[in-house]
């Protein structure tokens, strides 16, 4: 059963892997969602990761003012023009979406 999120910030961990032929495409589309991406309402944090022993690894680490912020994001013109000009490059992707643990 999926935690409430209330009025935290959400963080998201996204994990994608291009295909091998595709890595170069993938990452310079993945660069592209930065700047957009930040001066989106509610973008905190999106900080783009990639894997120093597979190079076809690329994580996002995300953090959104509230899960409704994040949902905007994800129908944002950048990202849906992301998703097509990297159709058929990713080999697989996943996200998880998770809130801060404070202590």
């Amino acid at each position: 059963m999926p935690l409430s999120q209330g009025s935290k910030p959400l963080t998201v961990i996204a994990h994608i892997y291009a295909q091998p032929d595709h890595i170069e495409l993938v990452k310079s589309e993945l660069k592209k969602l930065i700047k957009p991406t930040l001066a989106e309402d509610g973008c905190l944090r999106y900080d783009l990761h990639q894997d120093n022993e597979n190079a076809a690894h690329f994580m996002f680490y995300e953090t959104w003012q509230d899960r409704a912020s994040w949902q905007a994001h994800m129908e944002a013109e950048a990202l849906q023009a992301y998703l097509k000009a990297v159709d058929g490059a990713i080999a697989s992707f996943t996200i998880a979406e998770m809130t801060q643990v404070v202590i």
